[in-house]
């Protein structure tokens, strides 16, 4: 049994460990019983503009920003170091905050989120700025400079991870960063706060405010000392950033929002073992509290019966339980009230007239905790609210289509654009069918967000202004500026 490890509870504002202003906290909960895990600090206005105050300080006195390139590649090696030491205390923690089953942040978020720290420190000191192509008695330099203090709001279905994919370049490109983890997922940020210290960041450069979203987050939003929010998170909430940018300081806004992602089988799709793992892990990995989700499975009607029986009676060894049990596939939702909102979905889902194949209701009750059983609705109409609304859990729609045209209308029939996949094992309609569906990530014959090496984010209302992941990541938290300089 892994029991909570003894980590910091207080908010990391410059090079101390600190209450909230107010002296508030709030409860963090194990969403697998529903019992209080601890308390941290409740973060809001006060605290937000001492965390500015020290980041911007810091950024002015050049400690990390004008530092040399492979001097901060240094500090985030050793980060990176320090944070595979204490990995064990960080997939505790991801493990009982957000009900993620320990295989999923063992294997997969934790390591993932050293590795960002990792290729984003080694990145550092191999780009180059640029020279202009100008008349011989003219320089024309082209450099990137850190853009000051950033913003990162997280969400809480990838607690670590999510901080690794805003904290590692904005840390790369000498910015420095006040972050607020999603309330119900704050431990592993503050731990990874205390680590980014041990390793040599400088005291202030990196900054950890636990709040709610209300009163930290929108703080943040509206502060004339932020340069840029880099939020993931829901559309509604990404609204309420860019409405805080322009009632502020105009702050750059980058935004990775919600998805409705479809997953496309065309006619001459693979075999069904080849699909039915990937096609599942698309719709129910994390519980399908994950934006990239393929929600919408959009079946050719040759392939579709067979499909989806297959996949009804593989979904049956996903087994729903203890997130520490190393043979849970599916955790609880993340609370409360997150339950009862996808329980509405699946309510809406079978009064619109929906098929239900399988789940469709309440797991393990007797637990305490918030659990969903993995749901296939079949029959779904792409105007149905369970094909049009992010549900954010484990629940898969399933849409018939008879041309190649039919099916990438009804894929892009939606107003999210993050993610998609397309099985067929014509390479020419691979090609054709990617291009033509609008998303930030198209994978083929498999369900993937790409990796550390390939930008991440949307189309539409699934996001802008910048990319996690990639070199492009380190655009955000950077400003380019001309030099022009005439020779005499």
């Amino acid at each position: 049994m892994i029991s909570l490890p003894n980590t910091p509870r207080q908010a990391l504002i410059g090079e101390s460990f600190v209450n909230a202003a107010s002296g508030e906290t709030l409860t963090t909960l194990n969403p697998a019983t529903g019992e209080t895990l601890t308390a941290v600090a409740a973060c809001g206005a006060a605290d937000v503009d001492a965390a500015v105050a020290a980041a911007r300080s810091v950024f002015e006195a050049g400690t990390w920003s004008r530092l040399a390139p492979a001097e901060r590649k240094r500090v985030l090696l050793r980060y990176a170091d320090l944070l595979e030491e204490h990995a064990d205390e960080i997939i505790a923690l991801d493990c009982l905050e957000a009900g993620k089953p320990i295989s999923d942040t063992r294997d997969g978020d934790v390591p993932e989120a050293i590795s960002t720290f990792r290729w984003c420190a080694e990145l550092i000191d191999k780009l180059y700025d640029r020279v202009a192509p100008t008349a011989p008695d003219i320089l024309g330099l082209i450099v990137r400079e850190p853009i000051g203090v950033v913003a990162a709001v997280l969400p809480w279905n990838f607690p670590a991870l999510m901080f690794a994919w805003k904290v590692a370049p904005a840390l790369a490109s000498g910015s420095s960063i006040v972050v607020k983890p999603a309330e119900q997922t704050s431990l592993s940020a503050l731990l990874m706060g205390q680590l980014a210290l041990e390793a040599g960041v400088p005291a202030g450069v990196l900054n950890v405010l636990p709040g709610y979203g209300e009163s930290a987050g929108a703080a943040l939003g509206r502060h004339p000392g932020i340069d840029v929010v880099s939020f993931t998170g829901s559309t509604e909430v990404g609204r309420l950033f860019l409405q805080y940018a322009a009632q502020s300081n105009l702050k750059r806004v980058v935004l990775e929002c919600g998805g409705k992602s479809p997953q496309l089988v065309l006619a001459d799709a693979p075999e069904l073992d080849v699909m039915v793992d990937d096609i599942l892990a698309a719709g129910f990995w994390n519980m399908g509290e994950n934006c990239s989700s393929g929600s919408r499975l959009i079946v050719h009607r040759s392939r579709h019966e067979e499909l989806v029986e297959r996949l009804v009676s593989s979904l049956a060894d996903w087994k729903v339980g203890d997130p520490l049990d190393d043979a849970t596939r599916i955790g609880p939702m993340i609370d409360a009230n997150h339950f009862a909102k996808v329980m509405g979905f699946i309510e809406a889902g079978t009064k619109e007239g929906a098929q239900l194949r399988t789940g469709g209701g309440r797991a393990l009750e007797g637990s305490g905790g918030y659990f969903v059983a993995p749901t296939i609705f079949d029959g779904v109409d792409n105007n149905m609210t369970i094909a049009r609304e992010e549900i954010f859990g484990p629940v898969l729609s399933t849409i018939v289509f008879d041309d190649e045209a039919d099916g990438i209308r009804l894929a892009n029939e939606t107003n999210y654009g993050l993610a998609a996949s397309v099985w067929t094992q014509n390479v020419d309609s691979a090609i054709r069918v990617s291009r033509a569906i609008r998303a930030g990530t198209v994978s083929v014959n498999c369900f993937s967000e790409g990796d550390v090496t390939t930008p991440f984010g949307g189309y539409k209302q699934s996001g802008f202004g910048g990319r996690d992941n990639g070199v492009e990541a380190l655009d955000q938290y950077t400003e380019l500026k001309t030099i022009w300089i005439q020779t005499r």
